[in-house]
This record gives C-alpha cells, structure tokens and sequence, in this order.
C-alpha cells in the first residue's frame, strides 16, 4: 500500500466510525492532524570518522484518531495512528540522521508512511490496550525524538482500582523504530540478543501527598531481567518553591544462557524550584560487569539519559547539573530554557578502565501564545559530545511542530 493510500485508508476508518457504535464510541472520540518539520544536522569532529556529517531535512504527519468507549461494564473502543514522512532535503553523503529510513544507495528514501492500530477495553479505572502501543514506564518507553515517533507491539494493562496505586503490566513482542515501517526482534542494547517476549509488570504507590515508591519488573526472554525501584519524594517549600529528590535503583542479570550479564545502575536527581528558576544536579553509577541493558530503540529510565547518550557504560559514573528558566515568569509565557552538563568517566572498553566522555545540552523552545499562528512550537535542540573512546559531535536540531484539532 502506498503511503497516500494508507492515509486515505485511515481517513475512511475515521469517518466509518460513527456506524460501528453508540453514542459514547463516536462522542468521547478526537481527531487531530500533527505537523512536524524537522531539521537534523550532526557532525563529526574525531579523527577518521567513517562520514563527516548526518544532515537532513523532512516533513512529518501525524494524523490521530481516538475513539471513545461502547457503553457497558466492558467498554470498547479502538485509536488509529496514520504517519507520514517526506524527504525536504538530504545530500549526498549525510544521511544516517534517522529521521527517515535508508535506501539501498546508501542515502534516504523520499517519502515512507505507517500505520498503527490499537484496540482497548475499559472496566472501571481500568484499561487494555492491545495492538500499537506508545508509553513509558521505568522497564521500558517508547521513543518520540525523531521526525515520527516509534512503538511497540503487544498489550498494555493499567490498573488504578485502589486510592493512590498505578499498576502496570503486559508484553510486548516488536518494537518499530522512528524511522522504520516494520515490526522487528527486539534486543538489547550493548549487550546483543535477540527475543520476540518482553515480559513486564510493576507499581507505583503514593505513601504520602510528598512521597512516590516504585516497584517493575521485566524480562527479555532468553536475553536478561530486571528489577527497577524508584523513590520520588516533592516537598512544597512556599509560594514559588519546591524542592525534588528523584532516587533510582535497577538490578539487571542475564535470562536464559545467551551469556551472562552483571548490572547495577543507582541514580538520583536532585531539583530546586524558585519561581521561574529550577537548579538540578545528578548523579549516575553503572556497577557489574556489563553496560546497563535496554531494548534498542527505546528509551532507558536514567537520570543521565540525554539528548545524544545515556552514560551508562561498564563502571561508568557520571555527574549532571542543569538549569532551566520559564519566561513566564517575567511576562513572556510559552519561551522556556534548559541548558546542562554531563561528565561521565572511569568507562571501562576492552583493556581500558579509565575512559572519559561528557556532553553539554541547550534547549531554547517557545509556543506561540495567540494570532493566527497560535499554538505553533519552535524548539532549538543544541549539543556537544566529546569521548575519549567514541565519537566527538556537535549536533543541531530545529523543530516547528503544530497539532491542529479536528474535532
């Protein structure tokens, strides 16, 4: 199917909905058509790097439509995801920014599209999902840092029947890239392995108004397992300020016999608010024998994970400090800033014990706040990254995303 006809396909579904249920299907249901235009450019600056640079330019389309739920005990519904990705620009020699997929030349291709579908049950403040699912949670998160966003396949069930407990659990069986229209195995991340299950189920319990635990739990089948336990404690300390403490814990170790893996990674993030100010500073530690595992093409729950790296190498510790600034603040609402440094050192690679790696980040976003553009977002993504042991980059992202309702 070409990628004019999927979306043309998603546009009957949508207008098919209203004779396939009752009133709460077609009422509760929302529609709405992204825009966004993305532009990447990263370039190398290590001795003998294989390319100089990754630069490309492309056109998104994201076209959402949610359905509500039949009435009942059991309530049904069903969302559909409609993608669309355009090549703007993208000479020769640079691609390879992941915002579009590679063709067989070695470039990029012109255009690409996807479709998911999900299907959903509701029972009380209860719900499962079945089908493409996006979502985050401190085993496993779905990845938005590319033109299109990626996602897994399998069933997620959430489950909030008691005061102040969110349980989560299900299994997934692919994942599909920001830049692909496949489903493909997943695998880990620096470790390797290859599974169709990931198993995964947890909690997060509200022991106080201030303090949050966290308790998940997840296995790629035959490749490793984890534990995850998180501690979120946010303290009120007057008009305008508060302070963060975010404490992270995760023990990982092989399933099955692909080979053995020996993880530990402590992280804690710590966060002052003083009206428009907020000052944080962090601190990572990666322990065992192996890198931190985690599906490829996904996001990992680590306080040091960033715009380019995750600093979670064999033995790797790190130290972050950030500050970010709300222009509302002093009257200029919809312009923030967040700048941030990362220093990661004591990696060990091969022989070496002692390699070292940091990177600086600068976000400069602002959301048009009324006129005829009103709601547009313009995002200036910048970074630095130097290793000793990897490659030394500097990279810039510019972002205009629009989301216009359609009903």
């Amino acid at each position: 199917m070409t990628p004019r006809n999927r979306m043309a396909a998603l546009l009957i579904l949508g207008t098919s909905l209203p004779g396939l249920a009752n009133a709460e299907f077609v009422g509760d249901s929302k529609g709405s058509l992204e825009l966004r235009n993305f532009y990447f450019n990263r370039d190398f600056r290590q001795d003998n790097a294989a390319s100089n640079k990754a630069e490309e330019w492309a056109q998104g389309f994201i076209l959402r439509l949610e359905s509500g739920y039949t009435e009942g005990p059991v309530g049904f519904g069903i969302d559909a995801v409609g993608m669309l990705g355009l090549k703007l620009d993208s000479g020769d020699g640079t691609a390879g920014s992941a915002l579009l997929p590679a063709d067989r030349s070695g470039g990029s291709q012109d255009e690409y599209s996807k479709l998911d579908l999900t299907a959903k049950l509701k029972a009380s403040n209860s719900t499962l999902r079945v089908g493409s699912l996006a979502f985050r949670s401190p085993i496993a998160s779905s990845n938005d840092s590319r033109l299109l966003p990626g996602s897994f396949r399998g069933a997620l069930l959430n489950v909030q029947e008691v005061d102040n407990l969110v349980l989560q659990g299900g299994q997934i069986d692919r994942v599909k890239a920001n830049n692909s229209t496949n489903y493909t195995e997943m695998s880990a991340r620096r470790i390797g392995g290859t599974s169709d299950s990931f198993v995964f189920g947890g909690g997060d319990y509200k022991l106080t108004p201030e303090l949050t635990a966290g308790l998940h739990y997840g296995k790629l089948e035959d490749v490793y397992q984890q534990y995850y336990g998180t501690l979120v404690y946010l303290q009120p300390l007057g008009e305008g300020q508060s302070f963060k403490a975010d404490l992270r814990y995760a023990k990982s170790q092989e399933d099955g016999s692909f080979r053995d893996i020996d993880n530990t990674a402590f992280g804690a993030m710590f966060t002052y608010t003083l009206d428009g100010h907020a000052f944080g500073a962090g601190y990572q530690r990666m322990g065992g024998d192996d890198p931190f595992p985690y599906i490829s093409d996904s996001d990992p729950y680590l306080v040091n994970f960033v715009q380019i790296n995750d600093f979670a190498n064999t033995d790797e510790r790190s130290w972050q400090v950030r500050y970010d600034y709300n222009f509302a603040a002093v009257g200029i609402p919809g312009l923030t800033f967040m700048t941030r440094y990362i220093s990661g050192d004591n990696i060990r690679v091969g022989a070496s014990g002692n390699e070292k790696e940091w990177e600086r980040n600068t976000d400069l976003a602002y959301v048009i706040q009324d006129g005829p553009l009103k709601n547009l977002g313009i995002k200036w993504r910048n970074a630095t990254v130097r290793s000793t042991f990897g490659n030394d980059i500097n990279e810039n992202r510019l972002i205009l995303n629009y989301t216009l309702p359609l009903w």
